[in-house]
């Protein structure tokens, strides 16, 4: 079925683009045109609870260094490709060692419409917004994504508000930060008058979180979102990790919202003893401006 999967893509690949080859040994590393990109193809079969597992070999990540590249993710019955720019992460894997195969272990969560992408050692990252030929047309032209405009807090909080909306959710966004919500980003949509989560050791940290997303008409919430604009990435993680420890059978999905050129401090910040120890290391994902973006311009086709 693998082989099935890769040999569609390759096809698909060749028709946009025309010519391709391999580069080098590797199975699995191709080259678009003279150089015009490189392209790093993985698949995984999915495995129980909506998981896909990969290696990504040292050797060949490192034939991506230096050269317009992306690690394409494939799996059965797949919608669309998951194209994943390996300079967004390549600081992280250089931040973290390969197993004693040579291999980076990653998984894919498939769960709920937010995609998410593991790093073993390093953590989790939204990646939602990176589904579709439209990331690898951007990364060719270096145009497209990358020139998304400059986004602000309150229009941060109001493209996951919409986003969410649009998803089914009710939304929360804290009473005073809801009259600087930006229509002119997305269209209005309105916010529970209350949070009754029936957690009172952290009741005033969850009713400051900049977005929930709840199950509509409960008081089940499915995702939390902090968004770092410019203060400290480590009291949103605080936050976070008051609300795991107190109430750990909420269990919602925990985001850290902030500029790609704080991925490597978000990495950092969540590999603290403190945040290993408790757990939140494991359920706390990165989701950089671009991806809130592309994400939102998906969702609303």
């Amino acid at each position: 079925m693998g082989n099935d999967v890769k040999a569609s893509f390759l096809a698909s690949l060749k028709e946009r683009y025309g010519h391709i080859h391999k580069s080098g040994p590797s199975l699995s590393l191709f080259v678009i045109g003279q150089d015009e990109a490189r392209i790093y193809i993985r698949y995984s079969r999915v495995h129980r609870g909506y998981k896909t597992f990969y290696g990504l070999r040292d050797e060949d990540l490192r034939q991506l260094e230096g050269h317009p590249s992306a690690i394409c993710f494939l799996w059965d019955d797949q919608r669309e490709p998951l194209f994943i720019r390996f300079s967004d992460y390549e600081q992280i894997f250089n931040s973290v060692s390969p197993a004693k195969d040579g291999q980076y272990k990653i998984q894919i969560y498939l769960q709920d419409g937010a995609t998410e992408l593991y790093i073993a050692q390093a953590g989790r990252f939204n990646v939602e917004g990176r589904f579709g030929w439209s990331e690898l047309d951007s990364l060719i032209s270096s145009t497209g994504m990358t020139s998304i405009p400059e986004f602000s807090h309150s229009q941060m909080q109001t493209l996951l508000g919409a986003i969410g909306h649009a998803k089914g959710y009710d939304i929360w966004i804290p009473a005073s930060d809801r009259n600087k919500l930006d229509w002119s980003v997305s269209s209005p949509f309105s916010c529970r008058s209350a949070l009754p989560l029936g957690v009172q050791e952290v009741e005033a940290v969850i009713q400051e979180i900049d977005v929930i997303w709840l199950n509509r008409g409960s008081s089940e919430p499915r995702a939390m979102f902090e968004v770092e604009h410019s203060t400290p990435i480590y009291s949103g993680l605080l936050g976070f990790n008051d609300v795991h420890l107190v109430a750990p059978l909420l269990r919602p999905r925990f985001s850290v919202v902030a500029n790609d050129a704080r991925r490597d401090l978000f990495v950092r910040q969540l590999n603290r003893p403190t945040f290993r120890l408790s757990g939140l290391r494991d359920l706390c994902t990165f989701l950089d401006y671009k991806d809130v973006f592309g994400w939102y311009t998906r969702i609303k086709l």
